[in-house]
């Protein structure tokens, strides 16, 4: 199943829903309108309750048969999901569970419930991680009419992997692509330990809106000035390349004007991306064509729209989760940065 989703056998629904568009691989539920926390909890499916059971060795004789004489061990537990029993993972003793309904509730206390709209929550394998995506009130404003929407993302596990991360993540409207932007002294995250405070500073984790806040303005400056920055197709050719080396081996290849020695696999990777850049049709615009934020586009908008993944858990993954979408992005994003002021991008 490459979707990932969790399947309830006992209500025959898949852990997923999303606003009025088209679910993961066609499940899970499409609603029309933004639901409340609460709905949105049920339309996902993630209204269920996670707890902390004992763990217990078993003894075998010398025969190979089981033992009553079973030790329970005092250093981890097992974390259940109590509707269908499912053991989700294996934690220690002091890894406190989140709730799924504390996680909407952080949702809710940082923008006070005013303007936050829940588009798409869901859960995967046995509901040992969920995720959220909700939209904040107001755009990040592009030229005249090139909008970009503001999302926090939220993430959490029941199987003792991961922290409990919150982000935010700026989307462009007009091709669905997410901005992974590298600013300076600030992260675009908030990571929260399971430990025996987790819930506590969950809830006390406002400061998340205070990033989205000021990113937000950081970025529309950024943006629009790169909209009146000038790039040849010669100059995005070479930001894409150098925004996408895998290794120093590559990149001093670059530098030398070694072409030959590229692989293949690479030169492949620039060339679509550099072909989503100049051909896309949402790179037409005002504000993207000719543009050095058009090639930043249509760097982060090939990880977002071309690019083929595994399943949509390694496309999330790859784009939100520190994976190669996002570092590349990134790296993007610190090019640009340069050139913006520098209007260069390496000396060859």
């Amino acid at each position: 199943m490459s979707h990932q989703l969790n399947y309830n056998e006992q209500t025959n629904q898949y852990s997923f829903f999303s606003v009025k568009e088209k679910p993961w691989h066609g499940l899970g539920q499409v609603i029309d309108q933004y639901p409340t926390s609460k709905e949105a909890l049920q339309f996902a499916s993630l209204d269920y309750e996670v707890v902390k059971e004992d763990l217990y060795t078993t003894s075998f004789n010398s025969d190979g048969q089981a033992m009553d004489s079973n030790k329970r061990v005092r250093t981890h537990y097992a974390t259940i999901r109590k509707d269908t029993s499912d053991i989700l993972g294996v934690v220690g003793k002091d890894y406190e569970i989140v709730q799924n309904t504390d996680a909407f509730a952080f949702f809710d206390a940082i923008v006070g419930g005013d303007g936050i709209q829940y588009e798409t929550a869901g859960a995967l394998g046995k509901g040992e991680r969920i995720f959220i995506t909700a939209k904040l009130p107001g755009y990040i404003k592009v030229g005249s009419d090139d909008l970009i929407e503001k999302y926090l993302f939220l993430t959490t596990s029941h199987d003792g992997y991961g922290s409990i991360t919150a982000a935010f993540t700026p989307v462009r409207i007009v091709c669905n692509n997410t901005l992974n932007a590298a600013l300076h002294n600030h992260s675009n995250a908030v990571k929260i330990r399971h430990t025996a405070n987790a819930k506590e500073r969950l809830e006390q984790a406002h400061k998340v809106m205070g990033i989205s806040n000021q990113l937000s303005q950081e970025m529309e400056t950024i943006f629009n000035h790169w909209s009146k920055v000038r790039i040849t197709d010669h100059e995005v050719k070479k930001l894409i390349r150098m925004a996408l080396v895998p290794n120093k081996e590559t990149l001093k290849h670059l530098e030398e004007g070694k072409e030959d020695a590229l692989s293949a696999c690479y030169t492949n990777i620039c060339d679509s991306a550099f072909e989503y850049a100049m051909g896309n049709s949402t790179q037409q615009l005002e504000t993207t064509k000719g543009t050095l934020f058009g090639a930043y586009n249509g760097i982060t908008g090939y990880f977002q729209n071309v690019r083929k993944y595994k399943d949509d858990e390694a496309k999330v993954k790859s784009l939100l989760y520190g994976g190669t979408g996002q570092q590349r992005s990134q790296a993007a994003f610190r090019l640009c940065e340069t050139f913006a002021k520098d209007q260069i991008i390496f000396s060859n």
